[in-house]
């Protein structure tokens, strides 16, 4: 076999899946979108064109959802970002224990996001949980914590920190480890303070990794289902129904197959364009 025949029988068998599991449904996806498909009604679909959109977009529940979702992503990025930099900075200051200290707080990262769900739903528990016990026996009232608009939301925020925080902390210490030491030598002979090192020296050379590791919590967050499903079921009310907890209810309780292919479409739309414009400054970051 030549050099090119050979190359094509190694990479075909991965292309056809990556085109039978990934582009296929996207672009099946694509198609319904435009008609008003049902996966429970008999009969060919009809074209709609632009319906499902205009009617997405119009929608005043969309706009309650992409608020409630952007408070979420927001809210659960910025603790992520400030507690993963806080505990890796700590974490490269010591010389012993580094490593365990490491293992240790990525074990939550590990667990799958059912089993986080199921484990916090059990400690946020109003009646039975660990958290509200210990509140009661600090002489503190009881909290509702999934059960109420105004700690329902904030309760998810934690749980995805609790989950997520060791992503971004091990993409932290990783560019703290490689700053060069003899930056920080310099500075000591200097005699530059603590906070001169970490505003001249430390930040800048860790931002733009740290930017990315934002990049990709930030996607992840905007797709959150699992928590929401095992948690709060987008209750009380809708007040935790993300967008893709919405997408599902209208795809799998209410069978709106059209109108669930539409909403994807536009997620993924929105997840590419902020992509760019994020991309964008980070090359401009970079060339500065």
């Amino acid at each position: 076999m030549s050099d090119r025949r050979l190359a094509v029988a190694f990479i075909s068998p991965a292309l056809l899946l990556l085109l039978a599991m990934s582009v296929f449904p996207l672009l099946w996806a694509l198609y319904l979108s435009f008609t008003d498909y049902s996966a429970t009604r008999g009969g060919p679909a009809n074209f709609i064109w632009f319906g499902n959109y205009t009617a997405i977009l119009a929608s005043a529940q969309v706009h309650l959802r992409t608020l409630t979702t952007l408070i979420y992503v927001v809210g659960a990025v910025a603790l992520q970002t400030v507690l993963g930099f806080g505990i890796a900075y700590l974490i490269s200051r010591r010389t012993h224990g580094r490593g365990l200290l490491t293992t240790l707080f990525l074990v939550p990262m590990m667990l799958s996001p059912v089993v986080v769900g199921l484990f916090w739903r059990f400690m946020l528990d109003a009646q039975f949980g660990v958290i509200n016990s210990m509140l009661g026996s600090l002489g503190l009232g009881q909290v509702e914590w999934l059960t109420r608009q105004r700690t329902a939301l904030i309760s998810l925020i934690v749980v995805d920190t609790w989950q997520w925080t060791p992503f971004i902390m091990l993409i932290a210490l990783a560019g703290l480890t490689a700053v060069p030491k003899y930056l920080y030598e310099a500075a000591s002979i200097d005699r530059a303070s603590e906070w001169f090192r970490f505003r001249t020296i430390t930040l800048p050379l860790v931002w733009p990794l740290l930017l990315i590791a934002v990049l990709f919590r930030a996607i992840e967050a905007f797709r959150l289902f699992d928590l929401v499903y095992i948690l709060t079921s987008g209750g009380p009310g809708v007040s935790t129904e993300t967008l893709s907890f919405h997408v599902y209810k209208v795809a799998f309780l209410g069978f709106n197959t059209g109108t669930a292919s539409a909403y994807g479409i536009l997620m993924v739309l929105v997840v590419m364009v902020l992509t760019q414009l994020y991309l964008r400054y980070l090359n401009k970051l970079k060339e500065d």
